[in-house]
């Protein structure tokens, strides 16, 4: 007999023993029927930090993500816990601000996220994707993760942020670290590393680049931000920063998540994958069902600015307040049997946002890398098998394979 359920009032809902395989669905699929806004009253990682309301349905997200006077993203961070990076460096990028600043910001950046600039990338992504799966020829086996997804996803973005090739493997450590802060894996060193040591690597870095940049302007997107102009005034030089740290920690993190996590429903999925192969045209269906039940972030947090009722929950100024889109996206009311992977379903979902002013800039980008990778892969081996048991990053805020390992042919 299984144990009886901890009771709802009792639960964490962030704990490291409810994620030792990814996202605990099956509590979220408890939360969503019984409790869809739920406080959690601590998180014992962070003893000194309050607790958290979880918002856990479709409906309710999207609520709160359009609702930014009330839930604001530039009261508190974004993520879960304030531990990790300091408030005003989180202020500085615009995903933790409000309108109208964060307005102006994005409008920035967006220039470049243009549909005609990653349209015209479209052949650089493919000779990159085919470039790194070049590099396994002869191998019996790889890990998707390390071998595969990493490299394309790591000089896909440094092409569009300028960075040099050889650099992709510093910068993608420097990602892996920040944000995978918790995982004794991806952070050996622990948490309190990333204040001690990769922040500062990452700021000593980038100015080296912003001076390279004001010397000789290319075409880049570092560029764009040194030289940009916002209401007559130049971006500070640590807005520039954590910018750029924001667009490399999306491009390095998010694509390689929902790549891996949708290649091992597909590997343990005959069927969907022989529906693929037989038919390439689903593979923008594949795509978008990846995002749907593999978010690359398993959440962002808002703060309450005034009391306020969600889904009848008393939630108080001051309150941190945490979108689940791990949940959402598999919330019963808008999905059938959604715990199953289905090519042909080609859902809207809520991986890039649940709609509002934070929707995310690079969904063109990650779209279009997405397609690639699962074109290019499925092609070169369209038999290739699992090769051992795939490992979670430990983290309740990266929702990602840090192993993939598999047999290339059978």
């Amino acid at each position: 007999m299984s144990a009886d359920p901890v009771p709802l009032e009792e639960t964490l809902v962030a704990e490291r023993e409810q994620w030792p395989d990814g996202p605990p669905h099956e509590l979220f699929k408890r939360l969503r029927g019984e409790c869809p806004v739920h406080w959690s009253s601590k998180m014992s990682e962070y003893p000194e930090e309050a607790g958290f309301w979880s918002v856990t349905t479709a409906d309710d997200v999207h609520a709160v993500s359009r609702d930014w006077q009330t839930y604001s993203s530039a009261t508190g961070f974004t993520a879960l816990t304030d531990a990790i990076l300091p408030l005003e460096l989180g202020q500085a990028m615009f995903i933790g601000m409000d309108p109208p600043k964060h307005d102006r910001l994005k409008a920035l950046f967006q220039r470049g996220f243009t549909p005609k600039r990653i349209a015209e990338h479209e052949p650089a992504i493919r000779e990159i994707t085919r470039g790194v799966l070049d590099r396994l020829e002869g191998r019996e086996t790889c890990d998707l993760v390390t071998d595969v997804a990493q490299p394309v996803v790591a000089r896909v973005i440094g092409s569009f942020m300028g960075t040099a090739p050889e650099d992709d493997e510093i910068w993608a450590r420097l990602m892996n670290t920040t944000l995978g802060a918790g995982d004794p894996d991806l952070n050996p060193e622990g948490v309190q590393t990333v204040m001690e040591r990769d922040v500062p690597e990452i700021f000593a870095r980038c100015s080296a680049l912003i001076a390279e940049r004001r010397e000789n302007p290319t075409d880049d997107l570092m560029s764009v931000l040194v030289h940009a102009d916002i209401d007559g005034e130049k971006l500070e030089e640590h807005e520039i920063v954590m910018g750029f740290f924001l667009l490399v920690a999306a491009g390095n993190d998010s694509t390689k998540a929902t790549f891996c996590s949708g290649m091992r429903a597909l590997l343990e999925d005959p069927e969907q994958r022989q529906l693929v192969l037989d038919d390439p045209s689903l593979i923008p269906g594949a795509v978008e069902e990846a995002l749907r039940m593999f978010p690359a972030f398993a959440h962002f947090r808002r703060t309450a600015t005034r009391d306020v009722e969600l889904n009848g929950a008393q939630i108080r100024e001051g309150d941190k307040v945490v979108m689940w889109y791990v949940s959402s996206n598999r919330d019963e009311s808008r999905y059938e049997d959604p715990d199953h992977f289905d090519v042909r379903r080609n859902p809207e979902h809520q991986a890039f946002g649940a709609g509002g002013r934070h929707f995310c800039l690079g969904t063109a980008l990650a779209r279009l890398e997405l397609q690639i990778l699962l074109e290019e892969t499925l092609a070169r081996y369209p038999a290739m098998e699992l090769n051992g048991r795939p490992e979670f990053a430990e983290s309740p805020f990266i929702n990602q394979l840090k192993t993939l390992p598999v047999r290339l042919r059978p």
